[in-house]
């Protein structure tokens, strides 16, 4: 990227566009006995609520525009995180679109007294990118830089028309 904000392929053609990791995110928190249920297990909607924040975080820095939460795939618990660990949230651009964008955000729970460190949950959420009207504004372009990058690109195109097709259903059903 040049001091203008520019990026150049290989072949040296300026493009205007952001990279995934100019607006990754990360968070940390430590879990505390308020975040947590009975069982000293962090609450699912508390995770939800972190996730959403840092898939909010990721979209408005791609955007350069406030973005809002379109939709959320699927959300599985695969571990529980204890109060006293750390969750920490890894958000990155996936795809996007004209006006939408797919964050996906990582969760993981770190143990500070073993150090032990797990995947608790992944999640895909769709933002779309508004302007000061509230009116759905024009997103930069994606600039993928390697294989990894290129492989979430073409999974998030798949999902995507998944959500599209399940829409469509849905309008069919729908009475008048």
């Amino acid at each position: 990227m040049d001091r203008w904000g520019w990026h150049y392929t290989e072949r040296g053609l300026r493009v205007a566009g952001k990279t995934v990791a100019e607006t990754r995110t990360e968070m940390v928190e430590l879990v505390l006995p308020g975040d947590s249920n009975q069982l000293g297990n962090i609450l699912g909607g508390k995770v939800m609520h972190w996730i959403d924040l840092a898939a909010a975080i990721t979209a408005g820095r791609h955007a350069g525009h406030v973005a809002v939460t379109a939709s959320m795939d699927s959300l599985e618990f695969l571990h529980p995180i204890k109060v006293g660990e750390v969750i920490r949230l890894i958000a990155q651009v996936n795809w996007v679109g004209r006006t939408s964008m797919e964050i996906g955000v990582e969760v993981f729970g770190e143990n500070l007294e073993t150090g032990e460190i797990r995947k608790t949950s992944t999640a895909y959420l769709t933002f779309v990118a508004l302007n000061a009207d509230g009116q759905p504004v024009e997103v930069p372009p994606l600039i993928l830089t390697n294989a990894e990058e290129e492989a979430r690109f073409r999974q998030a195109e798949a999902r995507r028309a998944e959500r599209l097709a399940k829409r469509a259903a849905r309008k069919g059903q729908e009475t008048p």
